[in-house]
């Protein structure tokens, strides 16, 4: 197959491509570079892949460049985004023209150039907003839905909460409507808390990576809030297996939304049970700051994955101690690469 994945450089794109390409298919990388780590992650895929390994640099808020590098390919990962809140909040015009015109880029490219391609769209749990209206209870130091054992569905109501959550689930309609109107073979994908290796995660975005580069490199830590959220989950090589099924089996889930996380049986709370767990892989204490709560901070986010479940035969195989043990030990073997943060 030949697979054109927007954002190739990021966390997810570059373990993506690496992953495809180790089975020998085709890869085209299309990214800008703009995101810390990413060259480093291009540098890293060229050196294991060499020629075989096509990077295009480009943007997805250019048309015409996308058109023409899109052009044959059999699947479509389009991961490229402005993955922060909280940047969407200060510039909420460049999150609007990456996020939403550049997903509609996408979906048109592959409309005029490569129609039959499967259509992955990483798309976000933001979409279902901050919940306020759904029951929250403390169980155990953490907190916890009251009424939701499973989860959050993909039946719960959208509510775009932030510029973020409207740019994001503007491209996961599009995504929908587009195989609906058009007959893409294209899914949303609602991606929840994903980590792993080659993961630059800073303090707005990426917040396991974020705790453990700070950890392995002795820096600072700043809990907003008590500690007690809980969120779930999911390893991106987990996530990449989703991704393969989702491919072979995109006819029978073109036109709809899975959600794609941990799921109830990999959670944690951000800081009373993950700041244990950095504390036993660093052997010692780890010293953290709190701070007030952030606005629509969820006390609680937890997919319910049966959908995919049900849909894909895919479950998460990696436990959080034991993927996180893996991020740990990747980021202390390459703790040069986070030089340009300090």
């Amino acid at each position: 197959m030949h697979i054109f994945i927007t954002g190739g450089a990021g966390f997810i794109g570059c373990n993506s491509a690496d992953h495809y390409l180790s089975q020998g298919h085709t890869v085209t990388v299309f990214d800008n570079l703009s995101r810390k780590g990413t060259p480093a992650n291009l540098e890293w895929l060229q050196a294991r892949h060499g020629e075989r390994l096509t990077f295009v640099a480009g943007d997805i808020r250019d048309y015409a460049a996308l058109g023409e590098a899109i052009s044959g390919a059999n699947v479509v990962l389009h991961l490229a985004s402005q993955v922060a809140v909280t940047t969407s909040v200060e510039d909420p015009r460049t999150d609007f023209e990456i996020n939403a015109l550049g997903t509609f880029n996408v979906l048109e490219a592959v409309r005029h150039h490569c129609p039959r391609a499967a259509v992955l769209y990483a798309s976000t749990n933001k979409v279902y907003g901050g919940m306020e209206e759904v029951g929250i209870v403390e169980r155990a130091g953490r907190y916890a839905y009251a009424d939701y054992p499973h989860g959050i569905p993909e039946t719960t109501a959208l509510d775009f909460h932030s510029p973020y959550g409207c740019s994001k689930g503007s491209g996961d309609q599009y995504t929908i409507d587009y195989a609906r109107i058009y007959g893409l073979r294209a899914v949303s994908l609602r991606q929840s808390c994903i980590y792993g290796p080659r993961q630059f995660g800073v303090e707005d975005q990426g917040w396991v990576a974020h705790f453990v580069i700070a950890a392995v490199l002795g820096r600072p830590i700043t809990i907003y809030g008590d500690g007690k959220q809980v969120r779930d989950v999911l390893h991106v090589r987990d996530l990449i297996h989703a991704y393969d099924l989702a491919v072979a089996q995109i006819e029978a889930i073109k036109g709809t939304a899975l959600n794609l996380g941990g799921g109830p049986e990999n959670t944690l709370a951000i800081w009373s049970e993950f700041g244990p767990l950095l504390a036993e892989l660093k052997g010692a204490e780890i010293p953290v700051t709190y701070g007030s709560w952030r606005p629509g901070d969820q006390r609680v986010f937890i997919a319910d994955i049966r959908r995919a479940e049900k849909q894909l035969g895919w479950r998460p195989e990696i436990a959080p101690p034991a993927g996180i043990r893996d991020l740990y030990g990747w980021v202390s073997r390459h703790n040069h690469l986070f030089s340009f943060e300090e």
